[in-house]
This record gives structure tokens, sequence and C-alpha cells, in this order.
């Protein structure tokens, strides 16, 4: 099936992803392109309508990122921040540099009745600018300014272009969700043909036509990613798939044994178990790097799958649970590189398998979907997210068997206690963390030195933001009591208060 496109152009900006998520929530696809290739994109793909993303840099930089307007000229466009900026300039209007930058909350004055920004019943949004607009495009009139931007919307009606300076896809604009809205549905044609179902049916297809009559490794680890990915190659290429699960040491207590039940049980897929606990701690002696760490570990996945000869020889495709976030965050967009995931950047040159991951251009919440869908238990859809290098991200500085020991017996503690509180039900991901540093502490009326644990739960829509749980002191005081009087080696417990950014979810 052919879904409508809404081409999210993207300049670098900070939010870009989530305009992408956006637009996907309202029923219509999207993709985000990189401002490089975005006339090869449109050209190809022919988009319905077209956004333009905020960015870092000046539209005054005479080597300053931009395309070809002639392209967009029939589209419906709307810019944002950058956007908006690049629009005027292009068309015919004026950008300056601002004496007085906006960023952060801002109230927009009065709103011209009936346009874009009129949607807005909130004047409350969200600035993060330096230059601005100061005289709009022929053709174009302003619908709305705060006290030190004078053109902090703009439209033009006939040709179908709007623009704002401020972010609409950001929380902190309340009505954010509404103009968009508007603009796809109103003023694009948006008919709202994207669905958890729709992508089902074109994935199958898809996996189908790539895979053809050769044969797939699905590398799974219980969680929902992988499992949503076995469950559609289930369904695409059935008997064609294996399963392949390799128990490195690093997951969380019982969790080994619980994708075993869970995979024999839902899917009754050829599963092989790879125990690969000698090899992983063995590769990783030594290694206290969070980037080198994560290379070695999607490394010896691939290098299990190479002494398994009679497994890799008869597969011609790897599996991989791979997400958008996962992408993003790993450097493959004009976004800065914040990390590698294995199952991005972390895979060897070397590794003779094709890789296929279905779920590439798809948000956390998305997959749960897409798994509902497929009819996959709520034990599967709503676990925890758990990044695919393990606890080797979640122990600073080296991993051993000790330390991996530690870590699991106070996440264990953390995990049962919010299942008890029923808080678990709040939280986007939750877990203990172990330190690279010792502490001194007294137990017994003895000194010790031991380590601290970092425990971290946060809220979030998409992993791209997240904040914090507001835990009540009391429930955070009873499960420091419990791991340190439970958990040999910890006699420190400390409770991470960060947002993301400006860190991220992951100690590493």
């Amino acid at each position: 099936m052919q879904h409508q496109l809404v081409s999210v152009i993207d300049f670098g900006g900070q939010y870009t992803q989530l305009i992408v998520r956006r637009v996907r929530e309202q029923g219509c696809y999207s993709e985000m392109v990189p401002w490089q290739q975005a006339e090869a994109h449109i050209l190809d793909r022919k988009p319905t309508a077209v956004i333009l993303s905020g960015g870092p840099r000046s539209t005054l930089e005479p080597d300053a990122p931009t395309i070809n307007f002639d392209l967009i000229k029939d589209l419906p466009v709307l810019g944002i921040c950058y956007g908006q900026q690049l629009m005027a300039k292009n068309l015919g209007g004026e950008v300056h540099k601002s004496t007085e930058r906006e960023y952060g909350k801002r109230h927009l004055g009065p709103r011209t009745p009936g346009t874009l920004v009129d949607t807005l019943k909130n004047d409350l949004v969200w600035m993060s600018h330096g230059d601005k607009v100061t005289h709009v495009p022929p053709g174009f009139i302003v619908t709305t300014s705060t006290e030190s931007c004078p053109v902090a919307a703009m439209e033009n009606l006939s040709t179908k272009k709007f623009g704002v300076q401020f972010h609409p896809e950001v929380t902190h604009t309340p009505d954010g969700r509404d103009l968009l809205k508007a603009f796809l549905f109103n003023h694009a044609g948006l008919k709202g043909d994207w669905t958890p179902q729709n992508f089902i049916d074109d994935t199958l297809k898809s996996i189908r036509e790539t895979v053809g009559n050769e044969k797939v490794l699905c590398a799974v680890s219980g969680g929902v990613d992988s499992s949503v990915v076995a469950a559609l190659l289930s369904e695409s290429v059935g008997s064609q798939t294996t399963c392949v699960f390799v128990d490195h040491g690093l997951l969380r207590k019982g969790e080994a044994e619980q994708v075993h039940e869970t995979f024999t049980k839902t899917f009754h897929p050829n599963l092989i178990v790879i125990n690969a606990l000698e090899q992983f701690f063995s590769e990783l002696k030594g290694i206290t790097e969070p980037e080198q760490k994560r290379k070695v570990i999607g490394e010896n996945f691939v290098i299990c799958f190479e002494r398994n000869k009679a497994v890799l020889e008869s597969h011609d495709f790897l599996a991989q649970g791979t997400l958008y976030p996962d992408v993003i965050e790993s450097g493959s967009s004009t976004a800065s590189k914040i990390k590698t995931h294995h199952n991005v950047g972390g895979l060897p040159d070397w590794m003779k398998l094709k890789v296929i991951e279905p779920l590439r251009w798809l948000f956390k919440d998305e997959v749960r979907e897409v798994g509902r869908a497929l009819g996959l238990s709520s034990e599967v859809v709503d676990r925890e997210p758990f990044p695919g290098p393990g606890l080797g991200v979640r122990i600073l500085g080296e991993v051993t068997p000790e330390r991996v020991k530690i870590t699991q017996e106070a996440d264990w503690i953390f995990r049962e206690e919010l299942r008890k509180s029923g808080l678990n039900k709040g939280i986007w991901q939750s877990y203990a963390a172990l330190l690279d540093v010792r502490s001194v502490g007294v137990m017994g009326d003895e000194r010790t030195y031991e380590q601290p644990i970092v425990l971290r739960a946060v809220t979030s829509e998409d992993a791209m933001t997240a904040q914090a749980f507001p835990f009540a002191f009391e429930f955070l005081e009873h499960v420091a009591n419990r791991i340190v009087n439970e958990v040999d080696g910890v006699n420190r417990v400390l409770y991470d208060l960060t947002s993301k950014p400006p860190a991220t979810i992951e100690w590493e």
C-alpha cells in the first residue's frame, strides 16, 4: 500500500525526530531526511507535504544548510524555527540577527483569526532561536508575534506555505499537536492512512520480497523489539527463520530463563541458545571505556554466530530489533553522534550476513502498538526497554562476573519494590547501575570500603527526552536499606535526578 508521505527535512535540529513522531501520532506516515539528501528524496518519494525542521545553524551564514525551494513550490510546507527563516529568506523575505535571543517559554500576542496559528488556544509556546524574520515574503502575512519576535508565525494560504518561529512539536508548547494536526488535515489534505496494521501488512510484504527463499537468523533478547521482529518473521517467512538467543551473562536476574520460556511458548520457532558467558567476560576483561565496551559486545555477538558454523552457513540474513532512536543517537542523521548502539554501529565490517531491520524507523511506543496488533501478550509488549549491550553499559568500569551479580541483585530489589507498589506502570525505564568508585561506610561497627549503586527511573514518551520519576523519599529510603543490607559489596545507594537531555537514560 502506498501511503501519503510527510517528509521532514532535517537541518540538524534537536527536536526533528519529535516532529516525525508527532506527525505519526496523527496517523500520517512520515520520514525524516537529511537536508543534503532532500532533492533526491523528494523527486523519488513524491511527498504529500513537507515540514522544514529547526537547526543549530544560521541562515545568514554563507554555507547555511538549504534546499531547492522550486522542488516544493507546489506542496504544502510548514517551516519550524530555522525552517521558517529559511523559507522567508528563499521566498523574498528578510532575516536578521536578533539582539535578544529567545529561548524557553514565551507568550504569543494576538493571533489572526482563521489562520493556522489561531489553532492554538493557549498563547504559551517554546522558542529556541537567535535569528528572526523581520520582513515576510510577498504574499505572506504575519499571523502573530512576541515582544521581541516580530514574526512569530507567518503564512501564505494560497500557496499553502506556513511558518512558525516556535516549536509546536515539543510538550512545552501545550497546543502544538493541534497546530500540526490542522496543518496536516486542513491544509495538506492528509487522510491519516497509516496504522499499526498497515505497517504490519507493508512490512510482511517487504520481508518476503527481501528474503525470498533464503533463511534468516533472528537475534532475540526477550525484549519487545526483538520479540516483535520475531513475530513479523514468523508471520512472513515462517520456517525460514531461526531465533538465536546469545546468553552473554549481562542480562537482568532470571531473564535468560524467561527468554527461553517466552519464545518456546509464544512463537514455537527454531530456537538456538548459545551459552557465551565465558567468551564475553574474557573479551571484556580490562575494558572500561564505554564505546569500546559496546564495540566488543557487538562484535562478540557475531563471533558467536561465526563459531556456530552450521547455523551461520545455513542462513543469509541477520534480523535485528534496531529502533529509530538507536539510529538517531548513533549519528546516522544530521544529528550529533551520542553513542554507538551495538546493533547500529557496533557490528564488524567482516560480518558476512546481510542485515534486515524491520523496526528501524519506529519509535518504542509504535513498536508496542505493532506488537499488540500482532497478538503478543502484555508481558512481552509492555516490558521495559533494555539496552542491547545489557548490563555492560550499566556497570561503569570493568565488567566482571562479580560486578554483574552485584548489579543484578540490586536491580532485582529495585524493580521488585516498584512492582509491589504499582509504580512500575508509570515508569518508562528503571534500573540499578554500579559505579566504578568506592566509598567509606560502617556496618556492624566495622569500616567498609565498597561500591555505590545508582538507581535510575524515568518517564518518557519516546526515549528521546525523559524526566526522573518523582519518588517519595520513604520509597527510596526503603529500597536503599534493602540493597545495602541484602547485596554484598554495596554500602551506599544514590538516586539519579537528571533529565534527558542533558543526560542520557543509560549511564553509558
